[in-house]
């Protein structure tokens, strides 16, 4: 009996000290579906003078919505939810497992970052839990879930997964806003530094509550090849058409168009807004699809070059085809873009373009392909296995007005006369359809049945 008022005080005390973080996971997780792991592993920090009870870490195995999944929950309540060498290793240990059973990982983050107190140890610790995070990168899907605040090296571990989510009110930012803000000597609050808008790419979604977290992983087990198969049937006609696209094309417009029943998952949709990225399923094919939103063409810049980059290596991985629906200028022409790190990251988007050529492409030209707008997206040299464009896009080396001044200005005439002549001559897309380039070029709103036939004959 005194073994079993032992047992039940130890489990007393753990619970009491992880209730909210538990409560938390338990609204992600099946109800009754939680099985713990090192459940009693706890230390005393000499440092801090504290025990660390379950070293600050819940992990386990459950199901979400009856996918089994690993979960690793920082608790913020024991030492600001601190990284040490013992509460690493914990976790390390939780990762190894899912490497090996080849099951996908969950992190829920809340923490200030190291516990600077252990000095080299926790450097050590963290260190070897963000090298197995990699290790996990090529093998399995891991989530982050940042319930709070994300502070120093705990970023980096949000920042290695897959898909990082952002419950409401959470900061995420590797140093302090107080700091930041103190140094700038502006006023910033938290959201702004390390928000889910704040610009840095990090965040995937930005939800309010954990049951949409449950909501969207299991949205996303379902598509992803590997859960939920390559192909589901579907109760949408896979001759549907959407006459409105003869009229005008937009992102949204072509997401109802393409998609089975318009569902899609935009991934990133924080950030860097001109461009699209998702998952969703065509005529039943799970698909990753970029999707340029602009009216006029999207100019490329280091961030949306990067976005599309990061992207193409998440298809890739995931085996999911691409699909690639082009309205894309040249680089943007102002100091800002010219003066960063842009041509390294086109640089970096060509070995990614390189690296896709394992999964079946299809590029579509539904707007404006220009310059190196199409020499990366509208051209097959790069691995595309095929490329349509619909009948009004424009396709060529320049756009309308600097065309109409290199061509016909000499002529004289109206200036928007010259544009639209240049646009409907030099531009046509049947020009790189005759050459070869273009596979076909189509009315718009058959846009989904040409890219379902396609799919069945890559996959």
């Amino acid at each position: 009996m005194e073994k079993i008022g032992l047992l039940k005080s130890m489990k007393q005390s753990l619970h009491a000290e992880s209730e909210e973080v538990r409560k938390l996971m338990n609204q992600l997780i099946d109800a009754n579906s939680f099985v713990e792991l090192q459940s009693y592993s706890y230390s005393h920090n000499d440092f801090y003078g504290e025990s660390a009870y379950g070293e600050g870490v819940i992990t386990g195995f459950a199901t979400i919505n009856d996918n089994p999944v690993y979960v690793a929950a920082i608790n913020s309540k024991v030492l600001s939810g601190g990284l040490g060498l013992s509460n690493c290793k914990k976790i390390v240990n939780l990762m190894d497992k899912a490497l090996m059973a080849n099951m996908p990982v969950v992190y829920l983050i809340s923490s200030q970052g190291i516990l600077a107190g252990e000095g080299v140890d926790a450097l050590e610790g963290v260190a070897m839990l963000l090298s197995k995070c990699q290790q996990l990168s090529q093998s399995v899907p891991q989530f982050a879930v940042c319930y709070g605040k994300v502070l120093g090296s705990a970023t980096l571990l949000a920042a290695q997964c897959d898909y990082t989510y952002y419950l409401k009110g959470a900061c995420v930012a590797f140093n302090s806003p107080l700091v930041i803000a103190a140094k700038s000597e502006v006023n910033f609050n938290e959201t702004a530094i390390g928000g889910d808008s704040n610009g840095n790419g990090l965040c995937t979604f930005s939800v309010e509550t954990m049951s949409d977290v449950k909501e969207s992983m299991t949205a996303l087990f379902d598509i992803l090849p590997e859960f939920g198969g390559v192909y589901e049937e579907t109760d949408d006609d896979p001759n549907r058409a959407s006459a409105n696209l003869n009229e005008k094309v937009c992102a949204k417009c072509l997401i109802s168009a393409v998609f089975d029943n318009g569902k899609f998952i935009e991934l990133g949709k924080t950030y860097t807004k001109e461009v699209l990225t998702g998952v969703g399923r065509v005529g039943g094919y799970s698909v990753a699809a970029i999707i340029f939103n602009g009216e006029n063409g999207v100019e490329l810049t280091k961030n949306n070059v990067e976005k599309v980059k990061d992207f193409l290596y998440f298809a890739t991985d995931n085996n999911l085809p691409v699909l690639t629906f082009v309205n894309t200028l040249g680089l943007k022409q102002d100091v800002e873009t010219n003066s960063s790190t842009v041509l390294k990251s086109l640089s970096n988007l060509l070995c990614a373009l390189d690296y896709s050529r394992s999964v079946p492409r299809i590029n579509v030209i539904y707007g404006k392909a220009i310059g190196l707008g199409y020499t990366l997206f509208g051209s097959k040299a790069y691995g595309a296995d095929y490329s349509f464009a619909f009948c009004n896009a424009e396709v060529g080396a320049v756009n309308s007005e600097v065309g109409a001044q290199m061509e016909y200005a000499s002529a004289g005439g109206d200036k928007e006369a010259l544009k639209e002549k240049f646009a409907s001559v030099e531009l046509d897309p049947f020009k790189g359809a005759k050459g070869g380039f273009i596979d076909d070029v189509i009315e718009p709103q058959y846009v989904r049945q040409y890219i379902i036939a396609a799919l069945q004959m890559l996959i």
